[in-house]
């Protein structure tokens, strides 16, 4: 890979429940005269994935409400400063208030993150197949905060037709030696470079990511395969 074009696409209204994100995104792809190739990748932000599944629920502002939003959301609370809770949600992330979002979200409201982030990058990679015939990847993305470093960065939540760990253990480097620990991130990578042109303040859930290569493409992968099981997790 010599090169990598991440595109943001423009145009797109506000996302409510039942809204069809496919059809948003394809319009708004039209619109743009981008158009779609095989192995492209679509990026989604889990703000609109939730919008349109209904994950909007009445928020009235206070610390209990929001004390009682994050226990329903969590599976269990790590940590505690302040205001501040380290959740691990069902779906085994681990990250700040269950993930809870209250930003570009209706007065009186707060967004929820997706049930099921997996099933619906597959579903939204689906219904693109088989409305304009290519074969692209999904992310679904969500900015999270990290541990030991200052600000924040996106990653993946779901995905669909990407493989989102490229195993190099067991291949050598530049110099022969053998790797022993190296995983990289492929669908965290895909979505920390996406954030860098996703406006925040511009209705831009879409991007396309085109120039990956083959390799990182293939079915049944799931972006839940980042997640370290709590057995190999030192701070769990």
């Amino acid at each position: 890979m010599s090169e990598l074009r991440i595109v943001a696409v423009t145009g797109v209204d506000e996302i409510v429940d039942g809204d069809d994100l496919v059809t948003k995104f394809l319009d708004a792809v039209d619109a743009a005269g981008l158009g779609l190739e095989h192995h492209d990748v679509v990026t989604v932000t889990s703000k609109v994935v939730s919008k349109s599944e209904g994950r909007v629920v009445a928020f009235d502002g206070t610390r209990e409400h929001r004390e009682r939003l994050i226990a329903q959301e969590s599976r269990r609370i790590l940590r505690r400063r302040g205001d501040l809770r380290i959740t691990e949600t069902p779906h085994g992330f681990v990250n700040a208030n269950a993930g809870i979002d209250h930003s570009n979200a209706p007065e009186g409201t707060a967004v929820l993150l997706p049930r099921d982030p997996d099933r619906s990058a597959r579903r939204f990679r689906g219904e693109v197949r088989r409305r304009r015939g290519v074969d692209v990847g999904v992310v679904i993305t969500d900015t999270f905060g990290r541990a030991w470093r200052h600000g924040v960065t996106d990653v993946a939540l779901g995905c669909a037709g990407v493989r989102p760990i490229q195993d190099l253990r067991g291949t050598p480097d530049d110099r022969g030696r053998i790797l022993d620990v190296t995983e990289v991130a492929v669908v965290d990578e895909i979505a920390a470079a996406v954030h860098l042109v996703l406006a925040k303040d511009a209705h831009t859930p879409f991007a396309v990511v085109r120039g990956l290569p083959a390799h990182f493409f293939g079915d049944g992968s799931v972006a839940h395969d980042v997640v370290r099981p709590t057995p190999g997790d030192l701070f769990r």
